[in-house]
């Protein structure tokens, strides 16, 4: 098997996917914060999993495995050493200054990005036949940082697993609060592609003993598809519930956001999903409403959205506004999604004006 160097811009949800990764032996670099690279330098990255029949999650400690990790700031690292970059940081964050320039650089040197973004990266959307992009553009904080990338180098990783840095812990601690897989579709070559599904391989193999002696299977895989299109299924799920955390005066919990009505939910969710099988999904590529409200039981902490609109943030990732504006592109219109986008657009004007 080849070993890979591989770049993750983002370190806080991105620790899941590269302590997945060291299992197969690569070499992960991770793009952070100061305070984060010093902590991760000097004492590893700490993800803890829940593990069916376990009364306790399993630590895994990326010092103890095969692999090797590092983290670095931005104007540290160059992207020709790298075989495969995973963004992992949320959408408006490409603008800052250092990142901008990272990312830039990344795609003027061809390297392969595997995007774990909510929002998919419009190159991403670009490899989707008959949608209008430009229109599109408008629903990113800065359209402009993804103008260098070849959309047939980035691909699209739906990030379903859940996972949160528990309060009071240290920065570079990670825990699992819903452990799914994480879903990618393929590159449009076949090289980038086979380097994914070696590393699905990987991680499908391990069996991991936490100290008792029983080597157990580690949930949270990495699963490659050909298609396109099952990636968008997390739309249906951000729709329904994490932007509808947000309500005028509280960001609510994403149970209580999918529970609270569950024929509204629904209605939602079916919508959601029209559009995606507009843009040509097949229904394999998609979820179950069933099986989405079953998993939206155990989400019981406001969406990372609601949270960032509540402390203040003047800027988030607009899946919502992103997949209205696609919808109309079919004449495809749902007030619920109306509401929920002018819902977020009132308190994102809260904020600016209040940061002024």
């Amino acid at each position: 098997m080849t070993t890979y160097n591989v770049l993750m811009m983002g370190a806080s949800y991105g620790s899941l996917l590269a302590i997945k990764l060291l299992f197969g032996g690569h070499k992960i670099t991770l793009v952070c914060l100061p305070a984060e690279v010093e902590a991760f330098n000097n004492d590893g990255a700490h993800v803890r999993l829940p593990v069916r029949g376990r009364p306790q999650p399993v630590e895994l400690d990326s010092r103890k495995l095969p692999g090797m990790l590092r983290a670095a700031g931005p104007t540290a690292v160059s992207p020709a050493d790298y075989d495969l970059v995973v963004l992992a940081m949320q959408e408006p964050q490409y603008r800052s200054p250092g990142v901008r320039e990272l990312l830039d650089a990344v795609a003027k040197a061809y390297i392969p990005c595997m995007s774990i973004m909510n929002m998919p990266p419009l190159p991403y959307l670009r490899r989707i036949p008959g949608l209008a992009t430009e229109p599109l553009r408008a629903c990113y904080t800065d359209a402009t940082v993804w103008n260098s990338f070849e959309p047939g180098l980035l691909t699209l990783c739906s990030p379903d697993p859940q996972a949160i840095r528990p309060p009071g812990e240290k920065i570079n601690v990670l825990q699992v609060t819903l452990p799914t897989n994480f879903k990618a579709a393929r590159f449009a070559d076949e090289a980038p592609t086979a380097m994914l599904r070696q590393m699905q391989s990987e991680i499908e193999a391990v069996r991991y003993d936490p100290g008792d002696g029983r080597a157990i299977d580690l949930p949270v895989k990495l699963k490659v598809h050909e298609s396109i299109f099952v990636p968008l299924a997390k739309w249906a799920m951000l729709l329904t519930g994490n932007y509808r955390c947000v309500t005028p005066d509280a960001a609510i919990d994403i149970k209580d956001a999918v529970h609270r009505d569950r024929e509204a939910s629904r209605s939602v969710y079916d919508w959601v999903c029209e559009v995606c099988r507009k843009l040509g999904a097949a229904p394999g590529d998609l979820v179950p409403f069933e099986k989405y409200a079953a998993a939206a039981n155990d989400l019981v902490r406001p969406s990372s959205a609601a949270r960032a609109l509540f402390n203040g943030a003047p800027n988030i990732e607009r899946t919502d506004r992103l997949v209205q504006m696609i919808g109309a592109q079919f004449g495809m219109h749902h007030p619920i999604v109306d509401e929920t986008v002018m819902t977020v657009d009132a308190r994102l004007a809260i904020n600016r004006k209040a940061a002024a």
